[in-house]
């Protein structure tokens, strides 16, 4: 009995010291993927030497990323930042890139800058001035009060030609939407 049971011990022993083996192994490894320095990479093994502390203290300690992952992601960000660099302007409606000095999409003819009324150079819809020629920009706004009077005069016209009746019942049915703020 005591043979079988110094057998399992040794063979328990043996496992311990194959599994002790082969974490020293793996920190070595990994450490070797993850650090560019070899005698950080020495220190770390010595570190996975210590038996089955000194794998975890390098968990602890470890690089989070491997060189090749740091490599890989310094690349996809400098692809980013040259695609951005490069990027040229799209069109609000439809996405297709246009260039800088358009003035309507090619595609879904949007209106995308107004030309300057001095110079037809671009101007951006938030300028106040244009920067090429120093003239103001002067909107091509609607005058609301001659909208007004068009519109009055089209419907006076409109009531002019209606039966007098329609005239009533148009007026009244006015004076029932105005509500009890009503100004005159």
């Amino acid at each position: 009995m005591f043979g079988i049971l110094a057998y399992a011990i040794a063979a328990l022993a043996v496992l311990a010291v194959v599994f002790w083996i082969g974490l020293a192994y793996w920190v070595n490894k990994d450490a070797r993927r993850r650090i560019h320095h070899p005698s950080l990479v020495g220190v770390a093994t010595v570190v996975g030497l210590v038996p089955y502390v000194g794998p975890v203290v390098y968990l602890l300690f470890r690089p989070a990323e491997t060189r090749d992952e740091a490599r890989s992601r310094r690349a996809e960000l400098a692809a980013l930042e040259a695609q951005v660099a490069q990027r040229q302007p799209t069109c609000p409606e439809c996405s297709a890139q246009v260039e800088a000095d358009f003035l309507v999409c090619p595609i879904c003819t949007t209106r995308l800058r107004a030309p300057c009324a001095h110079c037809d150079a671009p101007l951006e819809r938030l300028w106040q001035t244009c920067p090429y020629c120093a003239t103001p920009v002067v909107e091509a706004g609607l005058d609301l009060d001659e909208a007004l009077v068009r519109e009055v005069r089209s419907l006076e016209r409109v009531a002019d030609s209606a039966p007098p009746q329609a005239v009533e019942v148009l007026s009244r049915r006015a004076d029932s939407n105005r509500g009890p703020l009503h100004y005159e």
